[in-house]
């Protein structure tokens, strides 16, 4: 990694990684206002102001991150590439399956099938786990410390999903979230207080 940031435009560059983030972003919105809604802040969620706060900062960190995607060569001679690809192809593959897995039910149910079995929030463990594989590929500092940012970002806002979740499927989403954990990896906590 270099202390200057590469900037360079180029076939070979992490677009290629975060391409797909993009195609899922906009795919979802062209299949379906509603799921496109399901899949942000839903219209009926009353979100704290911590949510809005962090909502408001997650754009434009991932605008930032797929603009410099552009410019971000890949370290294609050296180990840090295979590294990358290794971590990235886990993350697309989750990524796929998640999205299928969250288009395909019912908008009156909470998602509990396929990868949702394994986490609460699969798709932003693969989001992660694609942003981690831009850093390692191309061996950005800044794209690292994006990542960083971002698992912040995530790790702050999803409680704030949750308790719409709950609030929203009551003791479906309860039983859920007494089961799967929220990260894969990571037990379930062994009690779910009440939604107020």
């Amino acid at each position: 990694m270099s202390l200057i940031p590469a900037c360079e435009i180029g076939v070979w560059n992490a677009w290629i990684f975060m391409i797909w983030l993009l195609i899922q972003n906009f795919g979802v919105r062209l299949v379906s206002k509603d799921l496109y809604r399901r899949a942000g802040q839903p219209p009926d969620m009353k979100p704290s102001q911590k949510y809005k706060i962090l909502s408001f900062i997650s754009m434009p960190l991932w605008l930032l991150a797929t603009a410099y995607s552009i410019f971000l060569p890949f370290e294609l001679g050296t180990i840090w590439f295979p590294i990358g690809l290794t971590i990235f192809l886990p993350g697309l593959i989750m990524n796929v399956f998640a999205t299928i897995n969250f288009a395909s039910t019912p908008m009156s149910e909470p998602v509990t099938r396929g990868a949702y079995r394994y986490s609460r929030h699969p798709i932003y463990v693969a989001l992660l786990l694609i942003y981690l594989s831009v850093s390692i590929a191309s061996a950005s500092w800044v794209f690292l410390l994006l990542t960083a940012l971002l698992a912040i970002e995530v790790s702050l806002s999803v409680a704030d999903e949750e308790h719409y979740c709950l609030g929203k499927y009551g003791n479906a989403y309860r039983e859920y979230m007494n089961r799967t954990p929220r990260w894969i990896g990571v037990p379930t906590s062994s009690s779910i207080s009440n939604p107020s």
